[in-house]
């Protein structure tokens, strides 16, 4: 199958698997090859396009009947932290974040277990060995880095995986300690990647799928204005009929 984007670009399909996100669905995604001589522009015109990476693939869903996995991203200079986001800041005020080169480390992988074991246990995912943790960091063609968040006494708590794309960055991966309840890490993590992208003068945070009914993505919307990809256009998010945001 060949691209509809500005440049050639052959699709394969995968095989159907058992969706990860809604019970009794199958899952069949369209991918793409990124390990190119022009890896990361490709890169950036596919997250536009709606997919994602995973090691040195672009991949985005195309299931039968069924479309409910669309993606999300948040215009980083419209975006203001909520009141709730705001407590969530200076609780983890006293956290160092620092950017690095997608290195695997045994610390990570560690405390990627016990993220795993404790929010995802019945995922392929906690099945992950060393050697596939270090894939999933390192076996990237494009611009990617970690952030690492740090306590003072430099103890790990969490991890971010990004692809630095042509007009923003794309969140491939976060995980942190399931024991710190009280810190909101994985929305700490977000906010330190918005700020990010902002400090990168890049528009847009690409968050991935955003599927209403399935409780482990609809968290996605708490991020707002958030932009989400519907008939090939990307237009803004609709707050519920009920919504109410805290300042």
């Amino acid at each position: 199958m060949v691209s509809p984007l500005r440049h050639s670009q052959f699709f394969y399909s995968a095989q159907a698997t058992p969706c990860p996100y809604l019970p009794g669905k199958t899952e069949r995604k369209i991918v793409a090859d990124l390990a190119t001589p022009q890896a990361n522009a490709l890169h950036s015109r596919l997250s536009r396009a709606g997919f994602r990476r995973s090691h040195t693939f672009a991949y985005m869903p195309m299931c039968e009947n069924c479309s409910a996995c669309i993606p999300i991203r948040l215009p980083v200079s419209q975006f203001t932290p909520d009141r709730t986001q705001r407590r969530t800041l200076r609780r983890n005020a006293d956290l160092v974040v620092s950017v690095a080169a997608p290195v695997a480390t045994a610390e990570q992988y560690a405390l990627f277990r016990r993220y795993q074991h404790s929010r995802h246990a019945d995922s392929d995912m906690a099945q992950m060995t060393e050697t596939d943790y270090q894939g999933m960091i390192e076996d990237t063609p494009v611009a990617t880095a970690v952030l690492e968040f740090r306590t003072a006494d430099r103890t790990l708590v969490a991890v971010s995986l990004i692809d630095v794309l042509e007009d923003g960055i794309s969140a491939v991966y976060n995980f942190y300690d399931p024991e710190q309840t009280q810190r909101s890490l994985g929305s700490f993590a977000i906010l330190t990647l918005t700020e990010h992208t902002r400090t990168l003068n890049l528009p847009y945070l690409y968050l991935g799928y955003w599927i209403e009914k399935s409780e482990k993505m609809a968290y996605k919307t708490n991020y707002r204005p958030a932009e989400i990809l519907q008939s090939g256009s990307w237009r803004p998010l609709p707050l519920p009929a009920d919504a109410k945001k805290t300042f």
